[in-house]
């Protein structure tokens, strides 16, 4: 998975938090922190994401940072060559873009009987969706961060199991005692994934 250089990420030396932020500079200093280590054991996580995100540590931190930046680009390249730039109806000033659906005849029925047309009913059905579903789909992604985050630095951990359960329960007070005998770094890191989703219920 292509990672872009100023995702937002925190790193880990064994259970102990090393440095968040920009993934350029939390690179540096965990490739200071492997350059030092006999057996360095540091892995990268995404804040959005809760996934792994990986780093070639070979060479000076200027090369990390030179192959940071061209995975990036690499990866734009790579999103344009498969969406290419698309030429014709729409209003590319205003951001909008033309792309083909396939809906029933009495869907297109339907839209085209709506004031504004089909293109103008259609956006506010989408915003509106959105607004309907946002908070779920907000505890939904932080859920799964916090999950795949919790299944790499704790699953052997004391309580794990009943985290995770407490997690997409949204209960706050369980997932707190559950995970209370975890590692410091590794326990706050996990809480602050999981806050969506916690507010959710406290049972």
């Amino acid at each position: 998975m292509a990672q872009q250089a100023h995702c937002k990420c925190t790193a880990f030396a064994g259970p102990n938090r090393i440095a968040s932020g920009e993934l350029a500079e939390v690179a540096l200093r965990a490739k200071a922190v492997i350059d030092q280590a006999a057996e360095p054991a540091v892995l990268i996580f995404d804040d959005a994401t809760g996934e792994l995100v990986e780093v070639d540590f070979r060479g000076a931190p200027a090369d990390v940072l030179r192959r940071l930046g061209e995975r990036t680009t690499d990866h734009i390249g790579l999103q344009e060559a498969v969406e290419p730039p698309r030429r014709g109806p729409g209003r590319p000033k205003l951001g909008v873009v033309a792309r083909e659906i396939t809906l029933l005849p009495r869907h297109w029925d339907w839209l085209n009987s709506q004031t504004g047309g089909a293109s103008v009913a259609l956006r506010r059905l989408v915003d509106g969706a959105r607004r309907v579903h946002d908070g779920r789909d907000r505890v939904r992604r932080s859920q799964e961060a916090a999950y795949r985050f919790m299944y790499t630095m704790a699953g052997d951990a004391p309580g794990f199991e009943e985290a995770a359960r407490a997690l997409f329960a949204g209960s706050l007070e369980r997932f707190d005692q559950r995970s209370q005998a975890w590692p410091e770094d590794i326990r706050e890191h996990a809480r602050m994934l999981a806050g969506p989703a916690l507010t959710s219920g406290s049972s």
